[in-house]
């Protein structure tokens, strides 16, 4: 691993995944989380400020990269949740079948390179009656903005770690195993388009 993705590549995604409109959008999604929780993708711990306390038993940590995991962990001894992380690629959820309430997947699928693959995953540990809580960014619906996305994404990818701008997330949630229940879409503001446009809400395992 290079310095720029051990040391730049980390604070850069912290910033550009903590700007006022993200966070905005995390607060909506994050306090529906309960029991225990597997969050994708867990980052420096950006979400943790916002689980609600009273409802969380505890939260497996899904991530891969150490130098994320060395982040987050201040905040994890700081917000008291209990967190178990697993250095694990999104492909690969070394938990039992139908062991968690609810799955966490916030501005993750986008970088995960077998995405379809990661859902599969995330459908067979969710428990019967659980849920997946979503934010994610994807392709736009103006064909303007998603033929730009097409063109920028390769260089897009190849600059911050791997994310894709172009990704047609319901698709992708339906051929992992999910049925949407419940889902808001919007460009967020102060954000440009080609990587501002957000899909946010539940999924059940379909």
């Amino acid at each position: 691993m290079g310095l720029y993705e051990k040391h730049i590549l980390p604070r850069f995604l912290d910033a550009g995944c903590g700007t006022k409109p993200i966070t905005y959008q995390r607060k909506k999604v994050v306090p529906q989380a309960e029991g225990r929780v597997l969050e994708v993708g867990m980052g420096t711990g950006l979400n943790l400020p916002y689980y609600d306390k009273s409802k969380v038993d505890m939260i497996f940590g899904l991530e891969p990269a150490e130098e994320m995991r060395r982040r987050a962990a201040p905040k994890v001894a700081e917000y008291g949740i209990p967190v178990e992380f697993i250095d694990l690629p999104g492909e690969e959820i070394p938990l039992d079948d139908n062991s968690v309430d609810t799955v966490l997947l916030t501005y993750t699928l986008c970088t995960i390179p077998d995405g379809i693959t990661a859902l599969k995953g995330m459908a067979r540990v969710l428990k019967p009656g659980g849920k997946l809580i979503f934010c994610e960014h994807g392709k736009a619906p103006d064909a303007g903005v998603a033929k730009w996305q097409e063109r920028i994404n390769p260089i897009w990818k190849k600059l911050v770690g791997g994310c894709n701008l172009n990704r047609p997330i319901p698709d992708m949630l339906g051929e992992g195993g999910f049925k949407i229940e419940g889902m808001e879409t919007m460009y967020l503001p102060s954000t440009p388009k080609i990587a501002g446009f957000n899909y946010w809400g539940q999924a059940v395992h379909g």
